[in-house]
Parts: structure tokens; sequence; C-alpha cells
């Protein structure tokens, strides 16, 4: 684990940029902290000439841009330290390095100075403000320190250390008022029991009673629960033994008896389904990274690209997804929800193309029917119509798709207030499919290199056990 701050240098008061630097440089390289030097490293820079280097970049950014600003940085500091006994030195360093290089993009020079004086092991990065080119500076934005901290987290995964923790509810519970809470799940769970002692007929009924209590309910290949201070629907089939759809059916048809058994039913939850990958995926493949060694695992990384998986374990640990089973739900659900986006998307825009083509025809009707209607008096004479084609054919188009219309045909000025309101919500749903786009790629990418994980080490282990087994023959 490692935990990063970044902290911007300015120049002091009655100091030069030089002075300023150096007092920051030298703590960092103090010969006493880190091995007399052999924990210091470098990029694009000296380590004994770097407040020098430094002062020059900037007077050659001056040079080419003119710009000065008063209160301007003029180098960054990245604290990164590690959990005590986690790390040695040199491998600190090198993550420091690994950290600074990403950060930067290899724009900016750098040191990275390990210090050992303290129980935890950690680094002092300092790189320049000014790039290598002296003709841009690094600009500090919203939320940098999170997007840092990402991209050591990152690094430390690739290295095998560890950066997320299991969930301990005990010491969450310390921070809030209510220590006791019952979960969402426990919730419905005793709403169910209510509503089943008043013996409703059928899963229509019992949901009708679900309402009356104040939940919300979504029915589709799956009945899901949402009820006050949830932020996302519970599917019923989530909720354990007795409180699934097929078991409550089997209630209401009398081929069994509704017995409410709260801690049974939290404890089949945890339980996972026999051959599914049972996994906490923050921990059990961060522990596989962690002792996957040797040429085997050198191989898959080569494959599979550990980076990969680093980014995944993230995203994991932000979506506080933390079993197989929750994440092939989400990945599952979230293509769902962009099939029903696109479908609707495409509803929307069939019926812009109908709008607009009844308006054609609608306009064209009014520019040619006293000519129809001439053609009509004429006895549909031949000569009329060769004389009027065009001018008969826009009509007649237009009369066959007004005998499709029921009812009375709209005015333009109806369609034209339809088409703005179809137009609108086209918009509106536009912006909803590139979220539900992004999620559903987002999902399948971290399902789709989970499955690449778990049968890679599946296959390891397979491979060890043939091993073991041909050994003791």
């Amino acid at each position: 684990m490692a935990a990063t701050r970044l902290i911007a240098m300015h120049m002091n008061k009655g100091k030069s940029i030089q002075q300023c630097i150096k007092d920051r440089t030298d703590y960092a390289q103090n010969p006493e902290k880190t091995e007399r030097g052999q924990l210091v490293s470098s990029y694009e820079c000296d380590p004994k000439l770097v407040e020098e280097q430094f002062a020059v970049s900037k007077r050659e950014y001056l040079q080419k841009t003119g710009r000065k600003y008063n209160g301007d940085v003029i180098a960054y500091q990245i604290r990164q330290a590690f959990k005590p006994g986690e790390i040695t030195p040199e491998k600190a360093n090198k993550i420091g390095y690994e950290t600074a290089m990403r950060w930067t993009k290899g724009r900016h020079a750098f040191i990275v100075a390990t210090h050992i004086d303290r129980a935890h092991i950690h680094n002092h990065i300092i790189y320049n403000s000014t790039n290598l080119n002296c003709d841009g500076k690094f600009r500090d934005f919203i939320l940098s320190g999170v997007a840092l901290r990402k991209v050591s987290d990152i690094v430390c995964i690739e290295n095998g250390l560890s950066v997320i923790t299991p969930r301990r509810p005990s010491e969450r519970s310390k921070r809030t008022v209510y220590p006791s809470r019952k979960s969402f799940r426990e919730e419905i769970r005793e709403a169910i029991d209510i509503c089943m002692e008043q013996k409703p007929k059928d899963m229509d009924e019992l949901i009708k009673l679900l309402l009356e209590m104040g939940y919300e309910c979504k029915r589709g290949k799956y009945v899901s629960l949402k009820g006050k201070g949830q932020r996302k629907f519970l599917r019923m089939r989530s909720l354990g033994a007795g409180y699934r759809e097929q078991d409550l059916e089997k209630v209401f048809a009398g081929e069994a008896s509704f017995i409410p058994n709260p801690k049974q039913d939290k404890n089949e939850v945890m339980t996972p389904v026999k051959d599914e990958p049972k996994i906490d995926m923050l921990l059990d493949i961060q522990a596989m990274i962690a002792k996957g060694k040797g040429p085997g695992f050198e191989r898959w990384a080569k494959v599979h690209n550990i980076k990969q998986m680093a980014q995944t374990l993230l995203f994991l640990e932000e979506h506080d997804i933390r079993d197989y089973a929750d994440l092939e739900a989400r990945a599952k659900s979230a293509s769902e929800r962009f099939g029903e986006i696109t479908t609707r998307q495409k509803e929307l825009e069939g019926r812009l193309e109908e709008i607009a083509t009844l308006k054609k025809h609608i306009i064209n009707y009014s520019k040619t029917k006293d000519v129809y209607a001439e053609y009509r008096k004429s006895g549909y004479s031949k000569r009329f119509f060769e004389e009027h084609r065009e001018a008969i054919t826009l009509c007649k188009a237009a009369k066959e798709t007004f005998s499709k219309i029921q009812g009375n045909i709209p005015k333009i000025k109806e369609l034209n207030l339809e088409y703005g309101q179809v137009l609108q919500e086209k918009k509106q749903t536009y912006a909803e499919y590139r979220q539900a786009k992004k999620d559903m790629k987002d999902y399948q990418t971290a399902k789709y290199n989970v499955d690449l994980f778990l049968k890679f080490e599946e296959q390891r282990n397979l491979s060890e056990k043939q091993k073991t087994t041909e050994h003791t023959r």
C-alpha cells in the first residue's frame, strides 16, 4: 500500500529560484536518510546539479515564451509512503521512479529519493514544473491528488504490493451514529414477512402490498425492489432462500410453506454457487499477482498485460464489487440497459422520419390537390396526366399516406410541436446512451479481464497438481 500527496513548491521570500529548489532537493537527498545517496535516482537531470539545471530551464522558458507569473510554482513534490515491512528500499525507489515517469509522461525532469529513517519507507519525488522543451509548464488540476493516487496504485499492484484492503464493517460502524443499522436486504425480507402474513394469492398481490409500504418495483426478466434510502434496485433473487421469486411462486402454488428465517437467508446469500469462481476480486486476485512469479506468470503478463489487470482491480474497488456474481450481474445489467436505450433511440429516430415524411406529404398535397381535381374532371385523361405527371404522382402518394392514418390528418403546427418534443427527448436519450455505452464497455472489460486471469490461474493450479501427482508416482 502507498499513500501519496502532491505538493506545489513556491519561491520563498528573499531567496532565488535556485536556492529554493536546493533547500528541498538537499533535504530529499540527505545522505543519512538515503544510504549515502545510494537510494537516489533521476530522470533527465543530475541529482548533484538538479537545482542549477532546473533554474536554467526556467530562464530558457522565459526567453522562449516571455511569460512570467507572480507566485509561480517552481517545482512539485510527490510524497509516496509505503506500508511498514512490505517493501525493500530498492524496490520502493523503483516504484517511485515508475510513478513519476507515468505521472509526468516523461516530459519533466525529476529526482526520486527514498528515505529509510522511519518505520515506513517513503519517497520524495521532486519534478521540474517546466517541461524538457522549456516551452510549457505542468499545470495542477482539480482532483489531481486522486489521479496521482490512481497512478501510484496501479504501479503498486503491478509490483505485487497491497493497495486494496478488505471491508471492515466494525471500523466503518465507528464513523456512524447507527452502528447496528440493518442492511437493505434485511429490510426488504422483513417487509416481505409482513406482507406474507396477509396471505397474498400471487406475486402481483405481493408486489401491490409492497408498493403500499412505500417500495418501488421494477418488473422485467427479474423482479427488483427499491425502498427508502436505497440508491439502486435489488433483485429478489439476491435475497436468499425463501425470498426469491421461484421460492415464493411455490408458496403461492401451495407446493411449499413460507417460513421466514433471516439468518439462514443471509448465510445463503453469502455462499457462492457451486462451480462459480469464489473470489474476493480485490484481495484474491491481488494475492495471486503478488505470489505469481516465474516463467508461467511472465508469459501471462506478456499476453494479458498486467497493467490492464491493475486498472481492472481499481475499477472494482471504486464500484465496490467484491464477488464474481456481482460483477457478472452488473455487466449483464449494463448490457441490457444499453440495449434498451439503443432501442429507444431507434424508435425516436423512426418517429422523426415519420413526422418529416408526413409533413412533406401534407405540403405536397396542398400544392397539388387543385391539379388532381382537374385531372379527375378530365376523366383521368392520359394526355392531362402526361402534362402534369409530377404533380399528380405527388398528390397520389400523399393521399395513399393519409389513408393509413386513423382519425384526422394532423396539422403542420401540431407536427412541428411533436417534432421538437421528440427531438428534445432524443438529445436527452443520447446523453444516457453515451453513459450506458461507457458503463457496458467498462463492466464487460472488467469481467473479461477477470475471466482471463482466473482461467490462467486455474490452468496453473491444474498444471501444479499434475506435476505433484507425477512426482508422487
